[in-house]
């Protein structure tokens, strides 16, 4: 009877926490999809947005993308309207998570997690500028380098639509997501999987699959790779200065602590030999 009892006594606190999940997710999920019915509607213009680097690789501006697919043109405004919408609607999802989640952190885990989250938008935002901006109008006219003839036939560039913005989102997405590095290593050092002295003695290695995600992530040309990785390298070496700085704080935080901790045991010690001072003469 016991058992039972303690069982009931912790199925409240879990369906609170059940509760209060779902009334979160809900409000993530009409986040995205008012965002969503929102860039629906402007579905063109995001995507003539996202079109323009293309545009501008054509030479004469003669270029033009092509549907093989009677409902191809329909899902490509589909795929911008949500994946715009999911950019959008992020910092809303981003506040539900952390209202859900912050209740159960200390004050000093809230301060330590706080501002990676403020952090994340930031950085992947930066990597998708540098993919938009800098990387999408380098590779294009690579790529369309390619057209000519051969053996006699004409070789002409003809994207498809849903091609090229699956082309686009991975560009966009994947320098996203590598800019996020500073965010991982300063997690994983302040969570004591990693310290800043394996990942300096690491360096190496470091540098090396830094450069198999910028070749795995950009075109196979050695401009579009030093761009993404150029960036991870200083990304990198200030996530471990990031580190340093922190831990010369942390160190110094803590040896005040220790002096505030021995000067009031020395204080506590001092008012104890008064006080046994005394009692003599009041025993007299």
């Amino acid at each position: 009877m016991a058992l039972i009892k303690d069982i009931d006594e912790t199925q409240a606190p879990l369906l609170d926490h059940l509760i209060e999940l779902r009334k979160r997710l809900v409000r993530c999920v009409l986040a995205l999809a008012v965002a969503f019915g929102v860039c629906l509607y402007f579905a063109d213009d995001i995507f003539a947005l996202l079109v323009r680097p293309l545009a501008e690789a054509f030479p004469n501006g003669d270029g033009k993308l092509i549907y093989t697919k009677l409902y191809e043109a329909f899902f490509v405004e589909v795929k911008v309207a949500l994946f715009a919408a999911f950019l959008v609607s992020f910092p809303v999802i981003a506040n539900q998570l952390w209202a859900f989640v912050a209740p159960g952190l200390y004050a000093r885990e809230k301060r330590a997690f706080l501002p990676f989250l403020l952090a994340t938008p930031v950085l992947f935002a930066a990597g998708a500028a540098l993919a938009y901006f800098v990387v999408m109008p380098k590779a294009f006219p690579w790529f369309l380098g390619f057209a000519g003839e051969a053996g006699g036939l004409k070789i002409e560039a003809l994207p498809a639509m849903g091609e090229y913005l699956d082309l686009t989102m991975h560009f966009i997405i994947a320098f996203g997501i590598s800019f996020l590095l500073p965010v991982l290593l300063l997690l994983l050092n302040r969570a004591g999987i990693v310290s800043r002295e394996q990942l300096t003695r690491a360096r190496r290695y470091v540098i090396v699959g830094i450069f198999i995600v910028a070749a795995v992530a950009t075109p196979p040309d050695v401009v579009s790779q030093l761009i993404l990785a150029i960036p991870l390298m200083l990304l990198f070496e200030g996530s471990l200065l990031l580190m340093r700085s922190r831990k010369k704080m942390d160190e110094q935080k803590a040896a005040r602590e220790a002096e505030e901790k021995a000067a009031e045991e020395q204080l506590a010690a001092e008012k104890a030999a008064a006080a046994g001072a005394e009692t003599p003469e009041t025993s007299r």
